[in-house]
């Protein structure tokens, strides 16, 4: 590959926090290199449509602490066409694009093979709350999703402990139950259900519910990945088996919301660091991931067969935290 003159950048999917901040750092290390940059507004949508600006060191300034995205994002099922693709390789050529750098999820990437499929070189940045991107270990968004959640939760505990109820949350994820498990051991769950486990109601919810009363409590919470089942049925079920009146909380978007925290700003620059740099040493192609605390860059196609499995060893340690010794000591 010879040297890159100018690329493109754009936000796909759904929002994370921390994706301005991975937009910043592609710009500014990008001109860094003497390397031009173009905001793709949009997602894939926005390369069809030519929806563009041009973006230098001042138009990122002040974006590093700012949440959702300013390329916007939306999704695009004339991306899915091949029609629809060969718009966006014209849009490159166009604009003079040799490369793009690609923030979002899976379903991101995917769009990012088919382009590069197409002679656009793309590197992907992976950005959901959701961190189930499979080369990856972590995900831009996630911890600043799960610290609000867990603040919703807290809030929620408050007065529901004050009225002695039981709460129901369910908290996103898609299909995966990364955030749901780890909100769950961080506010100290009386269960947690997700998607990677079989569910035995009456053991897993409860069963748990009745231990917990009986060791004294007055109140019980309940988490929900959104992949495991309605948050309102759950309720349904429990007043249905134990004739108490659960109050159902669905988080939703606001988990996609706000600020991003220092993980996710930090990462969010090392990535963004790492996917120019591909560019500058003339690979692309490939997705920037995390590993053992290290960036780590893995070509497009095997990163998209790799799956990421649900550490449930985190499940049994959020067992025992609820359940070790709990008659000896009475309370959980």
């Amino acid at each position: 590959m010879n040297k890159v003159k100018r690329i493109g950048v754009l936000t796909s999917g759904g929002d994370a926090p921390g994706m301005n901040a991975a937009v910043r750092a592609v710009v500014r290390t990008a001109l860094a290199n003497g390397i031009e940059c173009v905001g793709i507004r949009r997602g894939w949508q926005g390369l069809i449509n030519g929806d563009f600006m041009p973006l230098s060191r001042e138009s990122v300034g002040h974006i590093l602490s700012r949440g959702g995205t300013m390329l916007y994002t939306a999704r695009s099922d004339e991306f899915m066409t091949e029609s629809g693709r060969k718009k966006a390789v014209n849009t490159c050529k166009m604009l003079g694009l040799e490369g793009i750098v690609a923030i979002g999820g899976d379903g991101t990437f995917r769009g990012a093979l088919e382009l590069s499929r197409l002679g656009i070189p793309v590197v992907g940045v992976p950005a959901t709350i959701d961190n189930d991107v499979g080369c990856t270990n972590y995900t831009i968004g996630f911890d600043t999703a799960c610290n609000t959640a867990i603040e919703c939760i807290d809030r929620l505990r408050d007065t529901m402990q004050s009225h002695e109820r039981c709460s129901v949350v369910e908290v996103m994820g898609r299909n995966a139950g990364f955030l749901a498990l780890y909100v769950g051991i961080a506010v100290g769950a009386t269960a947690v259900l997700v998607p990677e486990r079989e569910i035995d109601f009456q053991k897993d919810v409860i069963e748990r519910i009745q231990d917990s009363r009986l060791a004294g409590n007055t109140h019980f919470m309940i988490v929900v990945a959104e992949g495991a089942g309605h948050a309102f049925d759950v309720g349904e079920e429990i007043e249905e088996k134990l004739g108490i009146s659960p109050r159902v909380t669905v988080l939703g978007h606001i988990q996609r919301g706000g600020a991003p925290n220092a993980r996710d700003r930090e990462t969010a620059t090392r990535m963004g660091y790492y996917a120019v740099n591909s560019f500058v040493e003339g690979r692309g192609n490939c997705i920037i991931g995390t590993q053992e605390g290290g960036i780590v860059e893995i070509p497009i196609e095997e990163a998209l067969k790799m799956k990421k499995h649900l550490q449930m060893d985190r499940y049994r340690i959020m067992e025992a935290m609820q359940f070790g010794g709990l008659y000896q000591t009475g309370r959980v």
